[in-house]
């Protein structure tokens, strides 16, 4: 038990270290003063999805077939490389290469810290405690950004490259954290190509309707929390006249809304499933996006936070189910988490585009309009299919989720 704890205490400090990117709120600014235009900036960010997309299947074969740990250290090392960029080559092709490592960074991550962490809880016999620890190194995580989005704007005014040395600086922490963890024994992956191992993983995939169902679901809450926490976060608040001092405490708030959502997400499994929970989750998130162009400044300020509850709140159930969901002794956990990854940032790719045409136009109160219904009526048919689905499904699959429903955290 005392081994454990020291784990899962390294665990959390390398997810508070390598997720504290003090950049996040102002980096659109900083592009913006660097001469970058809004559709270079959102075309950045559409490749960054792209990118992440192809470099996914690799990582997760990577991780599967050469260790967890492994990927971890890779992931940091290639952060602290990646926040040099903006600093030193302040321009549209640095800022380019600059999101491009980042995605090379995460997508070693994505997948293998998951799957890292499940896999020594599962070793431990405590997997049912994923989504609490998971939870909590989430929230821990966002705590820590509370305090250093608050002064970011009075950091970049301080100095302008400031934010990007502190990252750096956090990145470098993390590696050191990382390679405190312990190896872990797990199913390594036989297969000899990523190519024959995607392969396997995807017709595991279709074998299994509850996971494939899980994965679409958690479409919107990923697409939702980039829309509003990253891509439209900072154009939301210039339509509303917020000033840029105000950009990072907002961020804050909304920070530590997320971070309580995420430290308790049994409060809200208390009255209903899992499956469930992450629906309304869903629908929340949406309406909170279709209100906000009607909203005034205190208005959107409280829809913000309603927002990022709610994100909180789904996240690790989310996490738990898609990892409750891949049978026990599988041999590309990682690379089936990375899967995910993919499908969630093809979408956010697809909406960057979009973004980046529609705020050139002036229509950002139409983009969250749209985006709020649309994530609202897709959840809702999802469901409705799922339950019409289920009463007719017979696989070994379906029975494997009718007993985690019933059973998680009980």
């Amino acid at each position: 038990m005392k081994e454990s704890k020291k784990v899962i205490y390294l665990y959390t400090a390398f997810q508070f270290f390598y997720t504290l990117l003090v950049w996040v709120p102002v980096f659109y600014e900083y592009q913006k003063l660097s001469g970058v235009s809004d559709l270079q900036i959102f075309r950045i960010q559409s490749l960054y999805y792209i990118v992440f997309c192809f470099l996914e299947i690799p990582t997760g074969y990577l991780a599967d077939r050469l260790g967890y740990k492994k990927c971890l250290i890779w992931g940091a090392g290639t952060l602290i490389f990646a926040n040099l960029l903006p600093i030193f080559a302040a321009h549209y092709s640095g800022f380019l290469w600059h999101f491009l490592l980042i995605a090379l960074s995460r997508s070693f991550i994505s997948g293998a810290s998951s799957a890292y962490l499940y896999e020594y809880l599962q070793q431990n016999q405590v997997q049912h405690e994923y989504a609490k620890v998971e939870g909590k190194a989430r929230a821990i995580s966002l705590f820590g950004k509370v305090f250093c989005w608050a002064i970011v704007g009075f950091l970049m005014k301080w100095h302008l490259t400031l934010p990007y040395w502190i990252t750096t600086f956090n990145a470098l922490v993390s590696l050191f954290f990382v390679l405190k963890l312990p190896e872990i024994s797990f199913q390594k992956s036989t297969h000899k190509s990523s190519l024959q191992g995607t392969l396997k993983a995807l017709k595991y995939l279709g074998s299994n309707f509850y996971l494939l169902f899980i994965i679409i679901q958690g479409i919107g809450i990923f697409t939702l929390t980039r829309l509003c926490q990253v891509n439209l976060y900072q154009p939301i608040l210039n339509s509303k006249n917020f000033t840029l001092y105000s950009f990072g405490w907002i961020m804050s708030l909304m920070t530590l809304s997320e971070a309580l959502g995420s430290f308790f997400p049994q409060i809200f499994q208390s009255f209903k499933k899992n499956r469930q929970a992450v629906s309304f989750a869903t629908i929340a998130m949406g309406l909170t996006l279709f209100l906000i162009p009607y909203a005034d400044k205190i208005f959107t300020l409280i829809l913000l936070l309603i927002f990022s509850l709610a994100s909180g709140i789904a996240f690790p159930i989310q996490k738990q189910l898609i990892n409750d969901a891949i049978q026990e002794k599988t041999q590309f956990r990682a690379t089936l988490l990375s899967l995910e990854s993919i499908v969630d940032r093809a979408v956010c790719a697809w909406m960057a585009a979009l973004i980046g045409s529609s705020l050139q136009e002036g229509k950002l109160n139409d983009l969250l309009t749209q985006s709020g219904i649309f994530s609202c009526l897709g959840i809702l048919i999802l469901s409705l299919v799922f339950m019409m689905t289920r009463s007719h499904h017979k696989s070994k699959s379906l029975d494997l989720s009718t007993s985690l429903e019933e059973g998680a955290f009980s």
